[in-house]
């Protein structure tokens, strides 16, 4: 038996439908436009970016500028890199415009149909940003589309990891940025520490896309960015507490991989009491006396360091550092450091500086 609701859903389409449906004259109007946008020389076209800047400054709004704007970012894109966006991509474009997800199927072209949003939304002159999930994706990106966005007179910068203050500062200056989630994201808090306003390097938050967004605001978004102040070096501990570790048998510890947490046993307490008492670090008689939870606090992450964490799985060692793989999504994750010391724990057990 078919419901009223499949009947209606035959007839006039799902609520989805519908909304793509009711881009269909704006994508009419935009094809209206196409011929006499083609006819306009290279500079002439370029000068509509001038052209929609004024226009706003006199009032008008972004919305009332799409169309043309559309057709313009259209054409400039045939003649820069040699692909002209498809209706769908227009589609795609309005939809970002609007602020909602377009969900692209493979090989509709999303990184084109990003151009189109991106341009309308510069021309604001506040700033754009592009969230990819990686620096290799950012650096690709802005290559390719800076000489579309370059080409209409709009200036395009990038940020990846190992840039300082200034070069980050130029890049956020600039029209459309790109960049991934943990540099803006790690940008922001380090803004927020500044003790002066002339020393942040993002200059606003105006209009953003983000591309993979399921992998950015649901799978990344369950690791939170902390920034932690300096430590002391305590290097020689934490070597030589690491060293304790592989003298252990799998009686002296107990391992839950699905908790992610590891604990001695009593003979594996009792061996390390010995262990420290001949290193001269155990205070007292036992290892749980008050005086020692540094003590325990370092060789729970040593032990965790050995048994929870794989190198080449959890971790890699690249140019003598310790890099964090991303566990949802496979990839590095430079400049990123385990919290509370467990980073350090990594670190002696890889013999790293």
């Amino acid at each position: 038996m078919v419901s009223l609701g499949g009947i209606a859903r035959k007839l006039f389409g799902s609520s989805n439908d519908r909304r793509v449906r009711s881009y269909r004259s704006n994508i009419a109007a935009i094809a209206a436009l196409e011929e006499q946008t083609k006819a306009l020389s290279d500079e002439a076209l370029a000068a509509k970016t001038v052209e929609f800047r004024q226009q706003l400054a006199e009032g008008k709004t972004l919305d009332s500028l799409l169309i043309p704007a559309f057709a313009v970012a259209r054409e400039a894109s045939r003649r820069v890199l040699g692909m002209r966006p498809f209706d769908v991509q227009l589609t795609g474009g309005m939809i970002l415009h609007e602020g909602a997800i377009a969900e692209m199927k493979t090989g509709e072209g999303k990184t084109l149909v990003a151009t189109l949003a991106v341009y309308l939304n510069a021309l604001a002159g506040k700033g754009v940003h592009v969230v990819t999930v990686n620096d290799y994706l950012a650096k690709r990106d802005a290559s390719i589309m800076g000489r579309l966005y370059g080409f209409l007179g709009l200036t395009t910068g990038v940020i990846v990891h190992g840039l300082d203050d200034d070069e980050r500062r130029a890049a956020y200056a600039c029209d459309i940025t790109y960049a991934t989630n943990n540099e803006l994201g790690f940008d922001y808090l380090r803004d927020n520490m500044k003790y002066d306003k002339a020393q942040m390097v993002q200059r606003g938050h105006n209009y953003a896309i983000v591309d993979e967004v399921d992998s950015i605001l649901v799978d990344e978004a369950r690791t939170p960015l902390i920034i932690s102040g300096p430590l002391d070096d305590r290097s020689d501990l934490y070597n030589t507490i690491d060293a304790f570790i592989p003298m252990l048998t799998p009686d002296d510890y107990e391992i839950d991989e699905k908790q992610r947490s590891a604990n001695f046993s009593e003979e594996g307490t009792e061996k390390l009491e010995n262990l420290l008492r001949q290193a001269g670090l155990l205070k007292g008689e036992s290892l749980y006396d008050v005086e020692n939870v540094a003590i325990v606090h370092h060789i729970n992450n040593a032990l965790k360091a050995h048994k929870l964490f794989q190198r080449d799985k959890d971790y890699i060692v690249r140019n003598g550092e310790i890099v964090i793989i991303d566990e949802f999504t496979g990839r590095m994750m430079p400049g990123r450091r385990y919290s509370e010391g467990q980073h350090q724990a990594l670190e002696a057990k890889e013999k790293v500086q």
